[in-house]
């Protein structure tokens, strides 16, 4: 543990809340906290936690907005931390001993499920560095084809960056040859033994093979099959200067770092709100401290009105989790008992509930935590309800409180973070070198402004037209394109 700026006081509890998080089972790499202001704070925010990024106006404008719903009372950040080794953590200076207490608990159950989530288990833990190399590349890149160039082209990049592989760790779209390896034997010339070597010689062998590899590169489709990882593809395939391969690597390479934490943001919040609301109550609050810490931790965990809050869903369904496997309310028998006073009076006295909360904290992510333990009876007791947008009034409304659709519109939500997915299917559409997309349809229809944009950006990169295969409202298949100059529709 190594804080700077803290004070003995903090230092002192830093080191006691530490001791007591490993004492639980917590395993997390070194801490680093620094107390900042609510600008620095801010700042810090707006660069998604690290303190040195590339220059680009998206920063200012991010950090403009949080700065702005600070001043006005609308939000306030209390801590942040980052997923690196070590981890580093920062303290608002305004906190109260009590809001730094949580804060410093809150923060070694994240740096626990950074460590021990499978899904953050291929990330880059020396990232901090990391963006900083990518400061000095873009930096370099202004200074040598200009500010609005450079500028420019990140644009075109930052409105793809959704457009990566969830199911990949980042790894490049393989071709054909790599995933199924030619035949390294060729067809020789039948000929006597001893004719053999003079016939069939090294060179002979040497062409044939060339020539068999050409005419599978001709044959061969580009892609192969299709790729959802489009910047990767565009990496390898589009005509790009050197330099922009470099900006694009790093966009992409930054998409991929962040993928994880939008993966887990319901577990890795409810997580850390599960072992600071813990040790709190247990072992750090004092009485006169419990008002103020109860303050704190209900705002934190209250309901949004507006959409999920990560915060209140993961703690309520890992406690429940925890209560569940603690009774034993798992399995067959609990599963086909319809008994109402049996299933409320259920109680096997296991006691497996930590046990598996460690286990669902190591293989989960937020879809297939939700898919797993979203109950019926977890929804009814927690008023959970599906929502619907009325165009009529341009308010959500409550649609159902009925148990499938609730699980359902959740898990919509989650897959592919709520977006369209969109893969690369064909790199010579039409025989014209045409870039062609296709929409994986799954009864949500592509905003065409928004389409449209993406098909434009696409065209900057590829250089020749562009085109994405969608469905209408009734089903029927669409094409859509961009040709440099126009937007095109096909039936």
């Amino acid at each position: 543990m190594k804080s700077r700026d803290l004070g003995p006081e903090l230092n002192d509890w830093i080191k006691y809340i530490e001791d007591k998080a490993r004492s639980y089972g917590l395993n997390f790499p070194e801490v680093c906290f620094e107390k900042v202001d609510y600008k620095e704070m801010n700042e810090l925010a707006s660069l998604g936690g690290f303190p040195q990024r590339y220059p680009h106006w998206r920063f200012g404008m991010e950090y403009d907005r949080i700065s702005k719903s600070y001043t006005y009372g609308l939000s306030k950040i209390y801590e942040m931390v980052i997923n690196t080794d070590p981890c580093y953590a920062y303290l608002l200076s305004s906190n109260s001993v009590v809001e730094n207490k949580l804060v410093i608990a809150h923060v070694y159950g994240h740096a626990d499920f950074f460590k021990n989530n499978q899904y953050f288990s291929k990330t880059n833990r020396k990232m901090l560095d990391e963006m900083a190399n990518h400061s000095t590349l873009v930096r370099q890149c202004q200074e040598q084809f200009g500010v609005e160039v450079v500028e420019e082209f990140i644009d075109q990049c930052l409105s793809l960056e959704n457009l990566i592989d969830l199911r990949s760790s980042g790894e490049l779209p393989k071709t054909r040859e790599e995933e199924e390896k030619l035949p390294e034997e060729v067809q020789k010339i039948k000929a006597k033994s001893y004719l053999d070597k003079f016939i069939n010689t090294p060179e002979f062998l040497d062409q044939q093979r060339a020539r068999i590899e050409e005419e599978a590169k001709k044959e061969e489709k580009i892609p192969f099959r299709p790729i959802r990882d489009v910047l990767g593809f565009l990496l390898l395939h589009a005509p790009l200067k050197n330099w922009q391969v470099k900006i694009l690597e790093m966009i992409r390479e930054e998409a991929y770092y962040f993928v994880p934490q939008g993966q887990t943001k319901i577990m890795n919040e409810g997580w850390a709100s599960y072992w600071h609301s813990h040790m709190m109550t247990k072992d750090i609050l004092d009485d006169s401290e419990i008002v103020d810490y109860a303050c704190v931790h209900s705002g934190t965990v209250a309901p949004h009105p507006h959409g999920i809050n990560p915060y209140r869903v993961g703690l309520e369904l890992l406690r429940n989790i925890e209560d569940r496997w603690n009774k034993g309310r798992f399995g067959k028998e609990w599963l086909e008992c319809e008994d109402t006073v049996k299933r409320k009076n259920w109680d096997l006295k296991l006691n497996k509930g930590r046990e598996k909360l460690f286990e669902v904290r190591k293989i989960y992510s937020d879809l297939t935590f939700i898919d797993e333990f979203l109950s019926q009876d977890f929804c009814e007791e927690s008023g959970l309800f599906a929502s619907k947008y009325n165009q009529s009034t341009k308010r959500w409304e409550i649609e159902t409180r009925e148990f499938q659709k609730v699980r359902t519109q959740f898990l919509t939500e989650l897959t592919n973070f709520g977006q369209p997915m969109i893969e690369v299917v064909d790199s010579n559409f039409d025989n014209k070198g045409s870039l062609l997309l296709k929409h994986v349809f799954d009864g949500r229809t592509l905003k065409r402004d928004f389409a449209e944009l993406t098909l434009k950006n696409l065209f900057s990169l590829w250089k020749k037209s562009v085109y994405i295969e969608t469905a209408g409202e009734d089903g029927k298949s669409q094409l859509w394109g961009f040709d440099g100059k126009d937007f095109l529709t096909r039936a």
